[in-house]
């Protein structure tokens, strides 16, 4: 398995692609949101919204042999889209590399002035709750 770093640069590369196309950026983000597997409707329930998402976005979390699992939906497909590239670099990790990635493939797609301001904090958000999931696993599994 690859490392949050390599992915991170594998992210940006195919960022790199695109250029400053932003229509065309926009249109890969909301691509990248349809390869998420289906979201379970069940947990589909306001206590696994993420606060502080202007879109709604569900966010649910396993442990698998010492391993964090992250499974995600959105009613926007950009938002989508958003959380599929933070899965893509989180999940399957250890609770310790989670808590300690530094996402910084955001910063440098300059995903901020791609998507703005509101769905900017909310993508802050996003990762802020996979780190809670991470430190509560961790905290799990080393009591």
């Amino acid at each position: 398995m690859s490392s949050i770093n390599t992915l991170q640069d594998e992210i940006v590369s195919e960022f790199e692609i695109l250029g400053d196309d932003r229509e065309s950026t926009i249109f890969y983000i909301m691509e990248l949101g349809e390869k998420l597997p289906q979201f379970p409707a069940d947990e589909q329930k306001d206590e696994n919204l993420i606060k502080g998402c202007q879109s709604k976005v569900w966010l649910i979390a396993d442990e698998e042999n010492g391993k964090v699992r992250y499974f995600a939906d959105s009613n926007t497909d950009i938002t989508k889209g958003l959380i599929s590239l933070l899965i893509r670099v989180l999940d399957n990790r250890s609770p310790e590399e989670i808590i300690q990635a530094d996402l910084n493939f955001i910063d440098r797609i300059g995903m901020g002035s791609i998507i703005g301001s509101q769905r900017s904090n909310g993508l802050a958000s996003m990762i802020q709750q996979m780190k809670r999931y991470a430190l509560a696993y961790q905290t799990k599994l080393n009591a």
